[in-house]
């Protein structure tokens, strides 16, 4: 057995809603109960201590162990953590009197620097007065949009120091799947600019005020949720919400208008929390809790997971789907159109072929992700006159690194992220559409990834039928694997589907596997890129090609 992590859950979770401690054990299915009951013993006994009220508990088994939680105030649960650990080394050593006179002390310490009153104050007046209400340990605001007021934590204003009246929401749209995130909360966004709003956008790529970047990064997180929500310029909020943050934070923000799940596929499986398709469903799932009673869940009706996990869902849920006949879907395409068909009634939203993300219609995966942005914007009152300029006025320029296309001396070569087994099927359905004398693919892998889910990204590059491939080492991103590891797996598995080891090359990077597949191609042949940690730089250099520089 071991403890593998403890945590702040700040937001609404996996387990519950309530702020609280998390503690992630691993350990056989046959210890749960004993070591589960003990560690609240131990817990509940800490908390007597401490003179704390105790508290209360919710547990959730997981692949290779279990998860334990505990709640208590905001302003406490750094100290919460801290008497966590010490629960779990009373559990280890639970004779060692001298040394939990340490750690009560050393709790007590932490308890008393992290303790805010005025915190607690300000939270229990937003609940109070039903306003915007976001908290971490650097800002505190509440409403949001213009009506945000911002103050540093440890600078806060009495409640009735504040007009709880003016602490106004505004629309949020919460965006979540294995694929199509980015390109989805782009096209949102899009739309929702075309339908008159100043959009707040936060996602892998970073946060957006329209076309302004804020900042560059990963924030497809609470924090990244926060920022956008405390633009005083944003009409409207977009927030990309990725299953990294849901897991180790929560919910970024209690309450959204609409919230859409893409899809469910094999990505970052392996992870404790996220083992299985299963459990990693159950994670993205949490977004449906905050969607407001008058608000929607936009699903894949193509997704049997996503199906089978609404059936007992029971709010709101508005379908889309690929499949022109579905009879779920309210968004499909139909005749080379998007449709919406509600009550009867079908109503021609926009041409497929007007939208350059959609390829003519090649780009099938975009398709689906115009469709369900069509009803996410839709849920937050876009018109159609909207949802087809947000769409239609939406180039490669707008989603870069997502199914770009470049073509230069006869030669085309296409750029996308796709990084897990269901995405690069996806660009292979794409690619070959695309006419080709010859195919040359280059694709690296996270080492993160279990030997397994390698496997099946190999037999999906596969798919692509390229004449020549190129595997990059991506040490960057290499998390604990030795050099050439993952390579030996991915050439394993190729030569396996029937792949000649000739045609098969290692690089370090992907700058490297870029200047590799230019020396090879000649007019007529198609470059595949599947890049994740060199885009901007690979795009760079295509640009310049394309543009005869």
């Amino acid at each position: 057995m071991k403890l593998l992590d403890c945590r702040r859950l700040p937001g609404p979770n996996l387990l519950w809603e309530h702020p609280s401690v998390v503690m992630d054990v691993a350990c056989r299915s046959g210890q749960v109960p004993d070591i589960k009951d003990r560690l609240k013993r131990d817990i509940t006994e800490l908390h007597q201590h401490m003179g704390w009220h105790p508290p209360a508990f919710q547990a959730k088994a997981r692949i290779g162990g279990f998860s334990l939680a505990f709640d208590g105030p905001v302003d406490r649960l750094y100290a919460g953590i801290a008497l966590a650990e010490a629960a779990w080394a009373r559990y280890d050593s639970p004779d060692e009197a001298e040394a939990l006179e340490r750690a009560l002390a050393s709790i007590a310490e932490r308890a008393a620097e992290e303790a805010n009153p005025a915190l607690l104050a300000l939270q229990a007046a937003a609940l109070e007065h039903g306003a915007p209400f976001l908290w971490d340990d650097d800002e505190v605001s509440v409403g949001f949009g213009a009506s945000a007021q911002v103050w540093p934590s440890n600078e806060l204003p009495p409640p009735e120091a504040i007009d709880w009246q003016n602490a106004k929401r505004i629309p949020i749209a919460m965006i979540t799947g294995t694929n199509g995130k980015t390109t989805t909360s782009r096209m949102c966004a899009r739309i929702l600019r075309a339908a008159g709003h100043t959009v707040g956008l936060s996602s892998t790529e970073g946060i957006w005020l329209n076309d302004e970047m804020l900042d560059e990064g990963d924030y497809a997180g609470p924090g990244g949720a926060r920022a956008i929500l405390r633009q005083t310029g944003a009409t409207a909020a977009v927030l990309e919400t990725a299953r990294g943050g849901l897991l180790r934070r929560g919910l970024g923000v209690e309450q959204a208008d609409v919230a859409l799940l893409t899809n469910i596929a094999a990505d970052h499986l392996g992870d404790f929390g996220s083992s299985t398709l299963q459990e990693l469903l159950e994670v993205k799932w949490i977004i449906s809790r905050a969607v407001s009673a008058s608000g929607k869940v936009v699903l894949n009706a193509d997704d049997a997971r996503l199906v089978k996990q609404a059936a007992s869902y029971p709010g709101q849920v508005v379908w889309f789907s690929l499949d022109p006949n579905h009879p779920k879907a309210e968004f499909r395409p139909v005749d080379g159109w998007l449709v919406r068909e509600t009550a009867g009634e079908r109503q021609q939203l926009c041409r497929i072929e007007d939208i350059p993300l959609c390829l003519g219609g090649a780009a099938r995966h975009n398709i689906a992700n115009a469709l369900a942005a069509a009803a996410v914007c839709t849920t937050l009152g876009a018109t159609p006159e909207a949802i087809a300029a947000g769409l239609t006025g939406m180039d490669q320029e707008h989603n870069p690194g997502r199914g770009n296309l470049y073509q230069f001396n006869g030669i085309t070569a296409f750029v996308d992220f796709a990084h897990n087994p269901h995405a690069i099927a996806a660009m292979a359905e794409l690619s070959r559409a695309l006419p080709a004398k010859r195919r040359l693919l280059a694709f690296a892998q996270a080492g993160d990834r279990t030997d397994a889910l390698l496997r099946e990204c190999a037999r999906s590059a596969w798919a692509f039928q390229p004449d020549q491939i190129i595997i990059s080492e991506l040490t960057k991103y290499a998390r604990g694997r030795a050099h050439g590891e993952v390579f030996a797996v991915l050439q394993d598995e190729l030569q396996r589907c029937g792949c000649d080891a000739g045609a098969i090359q290692h690089v370090e990077t992907e700058l490297e596997a870029l200047e590799q597949a230019l020396e090879w191609a000649r007019e007529g042949d198609l470059l595949i890129l599947l890049v994740l940690g060199e885009a901007d730089a690979v795009r760079e250099r295509l640009t310049r090609l394309s543009q005869g520089r």
